[in-house]
């Protein structure tokens, strides 16, 4: 029976660790609850623990905490709070117990500023590579109203759903990228490798070959030739693209573009919509001001044009026009956002609207992401069957010439 080594917190709110043999963890969390215990960490004792250690080696130093590790460390953290600890002892007893090197120095530094008498949000304000602003506002809000246990677990579940979006977003698109490059290995491969083999036979021949064998004979020879300097030309123009778009009148230029795209447009869209609601929703409900609530939720979009009308809607409810009203007339976000946004404002619900909003979202795009996938498989494999087909039959031609010649 495999083992585990768990951490909770017991009845005297004291820090209890141990090792319990179980057929799986749901069963060590389970047995621990009913003994009443808070359960913070339950994971195989397999020994792999230094490895782990080896492969979390910091490779450099301005690299910030990832999403995964942030939300895990903000979860334990809200319950440490909500248990009743302090929050030096909180933040001592998530630093001793991970296992992220950079997280463990992250933390480190700032539980020596809260204990040089900083504020946690001050101190979180001074790591801006592992802390968001919108992560930093939250918290700073937590602070302030006295609720800072309940608000890091509503941070926790915003991150996690964030990071949930993002990886079904990536692991639904990994099928298809995966066809692509097959496709294109396998028609580089016919017709830089496997028809070159034919032309010695039909030179000894003195066959005249047919034209669409001649044509793709002379494409696999460019393909063999040109193929370095495309690589070369691809990484020239990556780097190029790179630098053009740190600047902010090319980024917005490319932003709109992407937002106007027929199919991907309408899923960044939804996926901005979602984001946007989300956060506007978290900081509304913790008693964020609404002006200062959309200035750190458009810094959380990551599209400019997204960003830009954002600021016009925050210009437009300080005068008073609401906040539906002036989204609407910028035209990127769907229909549907502006309409729960609008309920919200004339019910005076608008972080529970806004927080319905992103759930409604969230499912949107992830259908729309299941429909894309479920379109573009079939699509990539006919296409490579036709080109392949192609090549195939115009050898098959070239074979039957041959034959025609030698009757």
């Amino acid at each position: 029976m495999p083992s585990f080594r768990w951490s909770a917190i017991n009845g005297g709110g004291d820090v209890a660790r141990g090792v319990m043999e179980a057929p799986d963890r749901s069963a060590v969390v389970e047995r621990l609850q009913r003994q009443g215990q808070i359960v913070l960490r339950a994971d195989p004792a397999d020994g792999r623990g230094g490895w782990a250690e080896l492969l979390q080696i910091e490779l450099g130093r301005t690299r910030g905490l990832d999403k995964a590790a942030l939300g895990e460390l903000t979860r334990e953290l809200a319950i440490m709070l909500a248990a009743g600890q302090d929050l030096d002892r909180a933040l001592r007893f998530v630093v001793e117990n991970t296992r992220n090197a950079r997280a463990r120095a992250v933390l480190g530094n700032v539980r020596d500023k809260v204990r040089g008498g900083s504020s946690l949000a001050a101190a979180l304000a001074g790591e801006p590579r592992s802390f968001s602003k919108l992560y930093i506002g939250l918290v700073r809000a937590g602070e302030a109203g006295g609720t800072l246990p309940a608000t890091l677990d509503r941070l926790a579940t915003l991150l996690e759903r964030e990071r949930s979006l993002s990886a079904n977003l990536r692991s639904a698109m990994i099928y298809p990228a995966l066809l692509i490059v097959a496709a294109i290995g396998s028609i580089v491969l016919l017709l830089d490798y496997v028809l070159p083999q034919f032309a010695p036979i039909f030179e000894q021949a003195g066959a005249q070959l047919p034209a669409a064998t001649r044509a793709l004979m002379t494409l696999g020879t460019v393909v063999g030739v040109a193929t370095p300097w495309l690589l070369v030309a691809l990484l020239a123009g990556g780097f190029i693209a790179r630098q053009l778009l740190l600047r902010p009148a090319y980024r917005l230029r490319l932003d709109r573009l992407l937002l106007r795209l027929p199919i991907v447009g309408g899923l960044m869209r939804e996926t901005l919509a979602a984001r946007l609601t989300r956060t506007l929703g978290s900081l509304l409900q913790n008693g964020v001001p609404l002006i200062a609530a959309l200035g750190i939720a458009k810094d959380a979009l990551g599209n400019l044009a997204a960003a830009a009308a954002v600021e016009a809607a925050a210009i437009g409810a300080k005068g008073g026009a609401g906040l539906a009203r002036p989204l609407a007339a910028a035209g990127l976000f769907p229909v549907r956002t502006i309409h729960l946004l609008q309920l919200g404002e004339e019910a005076a619900q608008l972080a529970t609207m806004a927080l319905k909003a992103a759930d409604i979202h969230d499912e949107q795009a992830r259908l729309m992401v299941q429909r894309l996938v479920a379109l573009a498989v079939p699509m990539i494999t006919i296409v490579m069957g036709l080109a392949v087909a192609g090549i195939v039959s115009a050898l098959l031609t070239a074979m039957l010439s041959l034959n025609d010649l030698a009757v």
